[in-house]
């Protein structure tokens, strides 16, 4: 099992696809947005146009994780992404990453894409565990990945300055067991 395969996942406020890189453009006014940029990348983080179409270009090449846009079914418009990455076949995990823009906040789009990635991890890919990290003061956030069924498993203390103030990083997981428990809850 990898992740050559790149699907299409649907859902009702959201379709998920393969990234192309004529998304770059569109994903380069998400990542300089001010709440995307304190709860996703590092301080020292440069991105580039350039860099982004380089790197939304070559998604759909790697076996070793899943980047899918966030798009709005009806118009297509990209509203963030969803990544599995950090692949161990060994032990049938990977790590799980967000991002939505402030188009696809507060409607749902987060929590529903993050439910069917989640969802083709487990019954699609046969993967036993999915974990993340997310900031202590991403409230949002953390919710959504309550939601779909993500356990607090630690704390990083004061993990990360940010801003110039310490950050807790919490430690979430959820394991196949779990979503297939709450499968049917889970919406």
């Amino acid at each position: 099992m990898n992740f050559s395969a790149k699907p299409v996942l649907t859902g009702g406020k959201t379709v998920l696809r393969p990234f192309t890189e004529a998304d770059a453009d569109t994903m380069w006014e998400l990542v300089r947005d001010p709440e995307v940029v304190r709860f996703t990348f590092g301080p020292s983080t440069e991105l580039t146009l350039d860099g982004l179409r380089s790197w939304y270009g070559s998604r759909s090449d790697r076996p070793d994780r899943l980047d899918l846009a966030v798009t709005e079914p009806v118009t297509g418009e990209v509203l963030g992404e969803v990544v599995l990455h950090d692949w161990d076949p060994a032990a049938r995990s990977c790590t799980f990453r967000t991002l939505i823009g402030p188009r696809g906040r507060g409607r749902g789009v987060g929590t529903e894409a993050t439910r069917l990635v989640i969802q083709h991890a487990f019954e699609q890919l046969g993967l036993h565990r999915v974990e993340l990290a997310v900031y202590g003061n991403n409230p949002r956030a953390r919710r959504v990945y309550e939601k779909v069924g993500f356990v607090v498993e630690g704390v990083r203390r004061e993990a990360h300055l940010r801003d110039g103030e310490w950050v807790d990083e919490v430690i979430m997981a959820v394991l196949d067991r779990e979503w297939a428990a709450l499968r049917p809850t889970v919406r």
